[in-house]
């Protein structure tokens, strides 16, 4: 039976587009007519971007064969202790095998949810039918006018977002603020570009990476402080309990909220969830300037010759590391 717009809204426990929404409410806040395609990457060509992120999991299989299955990355490396995901011989997620973790609720400060940014909209249709094929439970669907994306958890209940970017001359800015929003997808001009009644998506594919990282945070004034004032990053959006970051004009690279985890203070650093998550710096230039500002700033850090870290006000570790 070919996949379309019923079987989607089913697997979102949604009868309709319009109730779909509520969980793409949640995972970007906020309340548009289908622009032309773009395929690109506009998210990792600026000064500082999303490299790659650190899990500690309890379950090592089941969450391997979540991010390779369903995701489609590739298994890089395998320890007794760690297991490596990527595409393109690039790790965009670790994972540390803690058996024993206690599991972090979301009422405490960490990962709202992981965005893995699709190269072009066809491949974000590709790798829908395939999700829908394996009946994976989505929760939830959205068009933020600077992209569509589709959202799920992981077998641990890390938040997931899957996307792809419009063309970055489409999107709508209001000064320096980038006007995105939460409307139905379209869900047929999206099914239109693949098949629907066999899986061809046969992996991850070559561009995909993550585009951006939302966090769940104590208050919006420390993470303001954190990552725009000392880091540098630069607010794109934001309101009391949110605010989204970029570096270079791209719609968002960080986002933080408060909506489940308001008062929060420091994380379990055993807890299963968000270990670290690292940025890459474009060149020596921007890794110095990110060095001078954190140290003017009083955050403490590490650094080597080609990376440098320090935790967020709420203790998940953040690296800076030069892109090769």
């Amino acid at each position: 039976m070919p996949i379309n717009r019923r079987h989607l809204l089913r697997l979102a426990g949604a009868a309709t587009a319009s109730a779909a929404l509520t969980g793409a409410l949640r995972a970007e806040g906020g309340s548009f007519s289908i622009l032309p395609e773009y395929d690109g990457l506009f998210a990792t060509s600026t000064p500082l971007h999303v490299g790659d992120v650190t899990l500690r999991v309890r379950d090592a299989e089941l969450m391997t064969r979540f991010y390779s299955e369903i995701l489609g990355l590739s298994v890089l490396e395998t320890t007794s202790d760690t297991t490596l995901l990527g595409v393109d011989g690039m790790t965009l997620v670790t994972l540390e095998h803690r058996p024993d973790a206690p599991v972090e609720p979301p009422s405490e400060a960490g990962l709202y949810h992981t965005a893995f940014l699709m190269p072009s909209r066809a491949e974000l249709a590709r790798w829908l039918v395939h999700t829908a094929m394996a009946q994976y439970q989505f929760s939830g669907f959205a068009d933020h006018r600077v992209s569509e994306a589709v959202y799920l958890d992981d077998p641990e209940g890390n938040g997931i977002e899957v996307y792809a970017d419009r063309a970055p001359e489409l999107w709508s800015w209001n000064g320096d603020t980038v006007i995105m929003g939460t409307e139905a997808i379209d869900f047929d001009g999206l099914l239109a570009l693949t098949d629907t009644e066999n899986d061809t998506f046969v992996g991850a594919p070559t561009g995909m990476r993550i585009g951006h990282i939302h966090l769940r945070a104590g208050n919006i004034e420390d993470a303001r402080a954190f990552y725009a004032a000392a880091l540098g990053l630069d607010i794109t959006s934001g309101r009391a309990d949110a605010v989204f970051l970029s570096s270079g004009r791209y719609h968002h690279h960080v986002a933080l909220n408060t909506w489940q985890s308001a008062g929060a203070g420091q994380r379990n650093p055993q807890a299963t969830g968000l270990a670290g998550f690292n940025l890459l710096a474009a060149d020596q230039s921007v890794l110095d300037t990110a060095k001078a500002r954190l140290s003017t700033a009083g955050i403490e850090l590490k650094e080597g010759a080609e990376n440098l870290s320090v935790s967020d006000p709420w203790g998940t570790g953040l690296g800076i590391v030069l892109a090769v």
